[in-house]
């Protein structure tokens, strides 16, 4: 298994941008925990926001990235447990041929990802990792 680190994905001529569509399901969480993803395990605080996607799959998001990146389906309203969508922020991502993991950010979750997932990068020092199968569920490449 390769351990990436200081990963900088827009100088990778593998790497592409992609957008993601995706509705989901949102409750915010009264005290710290962790959840487990299919990538590895996500620790969360209180008011950050745990994410059941439209593929089943869960994770956290800390409340100050949420707020910039999700806004609510109506009848719901931000801050509320509910439906939200993805705003439509551009990503990179590189498909990787064999077994990886990452560190989420300085200091933060290891991720594991297999021969096949995708590697997300969301801003510098800021990374996830998408199971194949899901990505090309919820991600369209974005025209060159």
């Amino acid at each position: 298994m390769i351990e990436l680190r200081n990963v900088e994905l827009d100088s990778d001529p593998d790497a592409s941008w992609y957008l993601k569509e995706e509705a989901v399901h949102v409750v915010f969480a009264k005290v710290a925990g962790e959840v487990l993803s299919l990538e590895g395990p996500n620790r969360y605080g209180p008011g950050d926001a745990l994410i059941t996607g439209s593929t089943g799959s869960s994770w956290c998001v800390s409340r100050d990235r949420f707020d910039s990146k999700y806004q609510p389906v109506p009848p719901f309203r931000h801050g509320e447990d509910g439906h939200y969508r993805n705003r439509p922020i551009p990503v990179l991502a590189k498909r990787m041929n064999e077994a990886f993991s990452i560190a989420r950010s300085n200091g933060g979750d290891r991720l594991h990802g297999d021969a096949g997932d995708w590697l997300m990068q969301y801003g510098p020092g800021d990374y996830g990792i998408t199971k194949h199968a899901r990505f090309v569920e919820v991600y369209r490449r974005i025209a060159d």
